[in-house]
């Protein structure tokens, strides 16, 4: 008898719509596995960190949390934040502490337009339009280095540094991390966002570490395209796209650019990889914990959904992860859709579609 595969997963579900989206991904990841004939299995632990826990405690996360985490295959990440709570503190009180230490240093954000889901971008309906950013996860804009001072001089004299971070190591290991994705893809192609002309040290080292390790690469295509131009390109010329490498900042902006024109953020995916796999990675949709619509059971899984086929790709079920892609694609397309992508279903509604394309599709295979 073939022994099963048990992957221990983190559910840190946090804020907001977090609490649903979250749930319904385990939903899904509880069709897959029941549907493994007992090849694997998902050991959950649930950990009720976040912006309730800080009205309650002081802190967004157990003080030793990192190392309640440590050990295990994954995190499953819903959203951070609430009105009790800064923004900043609970970012870097949560999200971002995991993140920095786990050294989660490539942070993917696919870009995908589902059949069902209108999109704002008219080229949506004439070409086959797929790529993904990857975002340097650990340094640059978000290194979080610098200071506020001078206070005491009285108001309107206090000065505020913030330090973007680019060493050659950070640079070299998420371009790498790029062109090897690349070569995966039909469209060998990776495009490099700077902006050198203003940032004359970051980014001109950014740029000259992508030229050398472009080099390595001689069966991929690249370019290397100014942030403001590469906004445009996502709307004018997205065709040309296919793998784009981006820092920290530049890399989460363009990537909640592509969700919108894909039809929502509701729809974004993101995985938060330690590719050295020396920690855990962390898997999230890209929307917030929309204080908005909480509670009401409307918010769009999809995301999440997304994020989980991500963590089966990390745990080497790629079948799994094609199947739950698959499953998403027949839902929407059978107006399976949530009110951000101009549908009326549900949450719930939502995810028996997909659970119902599984097992349809598992069907279909026997």
């Amino acid at each position: 008898m073939t022994q099963t595969q048990v992957f221990t997963i983190a559910s840190i579900p946090a804020d907001g719509v977090g609490q649903e989206v979250v749930a319904a991904g385990r939903r899904v990841l509880d069709a897959v596995q029941a549907q493994s004939a007992g090849r694997f299995a998902f050991d959950w632990t649930e950990f009720d960190w976040g912006s309730d826990y800080y009205a309650r405690h002081g802190r967004m996360m157990a003080e030793d949390g990192l190392e309640q985490l440590k050990d295990f295959d994954a995190i499953y990440f819903g959203a951070v934040g609430w009105e009790n709570v800064p923004d900043h503190v609970s970012l870097w009180g949560l999200r971002l502490n995991i993140t920095q230490n786990f050294d989660q240093w490539a942070n993917i954000r696919p870009v995908r337009f589902l059949p069902g889901v209108e999109s704002p971008l008219r080229k949506a309906d004439r070409a086959e339009l797929d790529w993904v950013v990857v975002r340097e996860n650990s340094e640059g804009e978000y290194a979080g280095l610098g200071g506020r001072n001078l206070s005491g001089r009285g108001p309107g004299n206090e000065v505020a540094l913030q330090t973007a971070l680019f060493t050659e190591k950070g640079c070299e290991r998420i371009m790498r991390f790029a062109f090897d994705l690349a070569r995966t893809r039909a469209v060998k192609k990776v495009s490099s966002v700077t902006k050198s002309n203003a940032q004359q040290y970051g980014m001109v080292l950014w740029d000259e570490v992508f030229a050398r390790v472009a080099a390595d690469y001689p069966d991929v295509a690249t370019e290397s395209v100014l942030v403001d131009a590469m906004s445009a390109k996502f709307i004018l010329k997205p065709e040309e796209l296919s793998v784009v490498v981006a820092s920290n900042l530049n890399a989460d902006i363009l990537s909640d650019l592509g969700s919108a024109l894909a039809g929502s953020l509701g729809l974004a995916a993101s995985a938060n990889l330690n590719p050295e796999r020396r920690f855990p990675s962390m898997f999230e949709p890209v929307h917030g914990s929309a204080p908005d619509i909480a509670g009401q059971g409307i918010s769009n899984p999809i995301g999440a959904i997304a994020s989980a086929a991500l963590m089966l790709d990390h745990f080497g079920l790629h079948e799994e992860a094609r199947r739950v892609e698959a499953a998403i694609e027949a839902a929407t397309a059978a107006g399976a859709l949530t009110r951000d992508i101009g549908g009326t279903a549900g949450t719930d509604e939502v995810v028996d579609a997909i659970v119902a394309a599984l097992g349809a599709d598992l069907a279909a295979a026997v």
